[in-house]
């Protein structure tokens, strides 16, 4: 019969070696697809699906942010978005972030007040149909986070959804 201390190191051991690391398990495709197909979904566009070649994109791009973390965009094909934020900021947290700008859209108008719109009308752009994210931990103890989009958003003149 095993002691009362040895069960809970049995269950301690069984929970730990079961249990993915929080920090992946927070930030898996299906965790970005998530919050962005809920966003979609409440303004009537179909849902993104997870691309492998932006995933891996976005990947090559953050892990060139790792030196200073600054949030410059890579100037490439795809549409993009980023966020940085220390500690172990989630992916989904970021885009929880850039879904804070939803209220300075004017569906009406097609323009953002202030020019703070452009990452939630990326998000919501009804062209886009890949997604592909990734996450940096950079060497100032900060997080960058990208989101890449296919075909990209944002084109002038038109409506996101």
């Amino acid at each position: 019969m095993m002691s009362p201390s040895h069960v809970i190191l049995s269950i301690f051991f069984l929970v730990c070696t079961t249990t993915p690391p929080l920090s992946l398990a927070q930030n898996t495709p299906q965790d970005f697809l998530d919050v962005h197909n809920q966003a979609r979904a409440e303004v009537g566009v179909g849902p993104l699906s997870w691309n492998h070649t932006l995933q891996a994109y976005a990947q090559r791009y953050a892990n060139e942010r790792i030196p200073d973390c600054n949030l410059e965009h890579s100037m490439g094909p795809f549409g993009e978005n980023l966020a940085e934020g220390y500690g172990e900021m989630k992916g989904s947290d970021a885009v929880k972030f850039w879904l804070t700008e939803k209220p300075y859209y004017d569906h009406y108008s097609n323009a953002c007040v202030h020019d703070e719109c452009l990452h939630y009308t990326q998000i919501v752009w009804r062209d886009s149909v890949h997604l592909g994210c990734a996450r940096a931990k950079c060497n100032n103890g900060w997080v960058f986070v990208i989101c890449s989009y296919s075909p990209p958003g944002n084109i002038e003149g038109e409506r996101p959804y």
